[in-house]
């Protein structure tokens, strides 16, 4: 079977949201596996010396505008948070320890607190909040919130989002590598789709 399709994403990026509902049926229809990697922009664009788009006047009004475009082109379920963005920590840990056991279960955790925050609007920097979505997935509720306090946990979300940023250089997200070539943006997974097709150019 080929190699998978590494999915780097940040739960509070609306277009990292977006890439989430369109990767599975490129990948299926490749027959590649998709990795789901958590990180946080926030170290990205401190290295980049950047800020989020909506924090620039005439790119905040526009991306604003784009991502709701951008998700009913799509079809998929879009409310911009009135709180955005969001410090993501808690459930992006939590995913790295779901995903020790249960890479699947992960996933479908990942897919409940993009669409608590991105149709329903829930705060998804409160732990309990994320520890509600992971027990509606089926997993421990008590169990994950001692795990995201978890210093060793801690210690390998760092060390994994140093690697992601500064070795693997994903600077924003939604970012793809599959065969080592890289795609950043929802907006490319069309341009990667037909690159498998093709096979390159």
């Amino acid at each position: 079977m080929p190699g998978a399709i590494d999915f780097y994403f940040d739960f509070s990026s609306p277009y990292a949201y977006l890439g989430s509902h369109l990767i599975d049926d490129v990948a299926a229809k490749h027959r590649r596996g998709v990795h789901w990697h958590p990180f946080m922009l926030g170290v990205a664009m401190k290295g980049e010396k950047t800020f989020p788009l909506t924090e620039y006047p005439m790119k905040g009004d526009y991306s604003r505008m784009d991502f709701d475009r951008t998700a009913r082109y799509h079809g998929i379920p879009f409310n911009m948070p009135a709180d955005f963005p969001k410090t993501t920590l808690a459930a992006s840990r939590g995913f790295l320890w779901i995903s020790k056991s249960n890479p699947d279960l992960a996933v479908a955790f990942a897919k409940a607190v993009y669409a608590a925050y991105f149709v329903e609007g829930l705060d998804i920097s409160d732990p309990d909040i994320v520890a509600d979505l992971a027990e509606a997935e089926g997993v421990d509720g008590k169990a994950f919130l001692a795990a995201v306090q978890d210093p060793a946990i801690k210690e390998e979300f760092k060390n994994s989002v140093e690697d992601i940023v500064f070795n693997r250089k994903v600077f924003g997200a939604p970012f793809f590598i599959v065969d080592g070539v890289s795609f950043w943006g929802a907006d490319r997974v069309v341009q990667l789709d037909e690159w498998l097709t093709r096979g390159g150019w």
